[in-house]
């Protein structure tokens, strides 16, 4: 049974704390709730998310810098939503089930050698571990445990020889988690020009609040990311808010001298 709480564990390591650690470690501590739900799609959402509030207030950035009518930034924010989210899912789809059969493949092999010529794999894994430091004596004898069952052998095999660690990512959750993250998202930069279709009187601050709506949305994601990266929410956030900021900027400067062209 698992007895270590990652959570507490980080936690400890953090503030320092060796008596902390020590009780995350326990014997006697609750077995750990892995985050295998949604906790796996948190990279899908954040980068889903990233991209499709940035990619569209550049659109809506470049078309109010040229000065164009709000039904134009619409148009141009809405459309690019649609064409570029259906764009990354099905990107992130194709390259994750990529990943997948290439994993599959490369275990199917490991699983063929192991069966075959267990003495040839036995021997690349008393090199691995040799070449870190390990003695020859204590190596094998590591491996000839590692042996004892066959699954625990292919898995140590796709980690330390390929590098490839064990995902039970679908790539059509991924895919779905992008798509969604990206719309929701990216919704959020044009949003203040379609409540101006109900409420004229948002037109006339329209970029103003779609520039508030995509800084907060940036800052939201950033903290978002902290679930996987364990840093400060508001550091990742405000850092988040940068990175999109100088994106935008770009795109309303670029709008903005070439609006004499529209």
């Amino acid at each position: 049974m698992i007895t270590r709480r990652l959570d507490e564990a980080r936690d400890a390591w953090k503030k320092g704390d060796v008596e902390a650690a020590r009780r995350a470690h326990s014997a006697s501590a609750a077995e750990e709730k892995h985050r295998t739900g949604s906790g796996k799609y948190i990279k899908s959402i954040v980068y889903g998310g990233l991209d499709g509030t940035i990619t569209t207030f550049a659109a809506v950035a470049g078309v109010a810098g040229a000065s164009l009518s709000s039904g134009i930034v619409l148009i141009m924010g809405l459309a690019n939503l649609l064409a570029d989210g259906l764009s990354m899912s099905i990107g992130d789809y194709l390259s994750s089930k990529s990943e997948s059969e290439y994993e599959a493949a490369e275990r199917a092999r490991e699983a063929w050698e192991v069966d075959n010529y267990p003495e040839g794999e036995k021997r690349e894994l008393v090199e691995i571990y040799k070449d870190r430091g390990m003695s020859k004596e204590d190596a094998h004898a590591v491996v000839e445990i590692i042996a004892k069952d066959k699954k625990s052998w292919v898995d140590t095999m796709m980690i330390e020889e390929l590098g490839i660690l064990p995902s039970d990512e679908s790539p059509v959750k991924n895919a779905l988690a992008t798509f969604v993250a990206f719309v929701c998202f990216g919704f959020l930069p044009v949003a203040a020009y379609v409540l101006a279709i109900f409420i004229p009187g948002v037109a006339a601050i329209g970029f103003p609040l779609s520039i508030g709506l995509t800084a907060l949305t940036l800052f939201g994601l950033g903290a978002l990311k902290t679930i996987i990266t364990g840093r400060k929410w508001y550091i990742s956030g405000l850092e988040m808010l940068l990175v999109g900021s100088v994106a935008a900027l770009a795109a309303y400067v670029v709008g903005l001298l070439l609006g004499g062209l529209a």
